[in-house]
């Protein structure tokens, strides 16, 4: 994350002039489910494969001055997820964080929305009738939470992928702080934290 600042929502917001802001959603539900019947799922988190081959999360660029960050991440989520994605808000409840780069003068803001896992499920099932979906969301994944026993199978294997931007740094703090996956893990898996 060379020369990308972390930044307070409130300092985030101050920049307009010349500044292009995006807002992205991790979505996550507790998931009961057992990989080969041993392997607890514990949560199903998801991300999408961007048209650039790029893992991400779902949403793109707001305009603040139109009904909000939130309001434009809902309308974001909706064309990219399709109409599952109305059954819930994303609110400022869930902020996480905002960032901004160096250069391309863009402020990425990052919420965390926790659903139900029959909310999840219909948001996979509709996305393939999404508007962007084959265009800008080339599908969604299942981040895997769990690490096979050779060690590199699951979340090793998975973190070895292209992300775009600050996504796999924003998965990873907040796998860690929503406690999505068991304490002391990302450690014990050699997952460096961002700063």
């Amino acid at each position: 994350m060379a020369g990308i600042r972390k930044l307070e929502l409130e300092e985030a917001l101050v920049l307009r002039s010349g500044w292009r802001h995006a807002c992205h959603a991790l979505l996550y539900a507790p998931d009961p489910g057992m990989l080969f019947g041993r392997i607890p799922l514990r949560y199903a988190v998801l991300m999408q494969m961007r048209f650039d081959g790029r893992l991400g999360f779902p949403g793109g660029f707001v305009s603040v001055q139109d009904g909000g960050l939130e309001a434009g991440l809902n309308r974001e989520l909706t064309e990219e997820l399709g109409e599952a994605a109305a059954d819930f808000r994303v609110e400022r409840a869930d902020y996480r964080s905002s960032h901004a780069g160096p250069g391309a003068r863009i402020v990425a803001h990052f919420y965390a929305k926790r659903l139900t896992l029959e909310q999840l499920v219909a948001v996979e099932m509709g996305a393939p009738r999404a508007k962007d979906h084959g265009l800008e969301v080339l599908g969604l994944v299942r981040v895997p939470l769990y690490t096979l026993r050779d060690g590199v199978g699951g979340l090793p294997a998975f973190l070895e992928n292209s992300f775009i931007g600050t996504a796999k740094e924003q998965l990873l703090e907040a796998l860690q702080d929503l406690e999505l996956v068991e304490p002391g893990s990302l450690t014990a898996w050699k997952v460096s934290l961002p700063r």
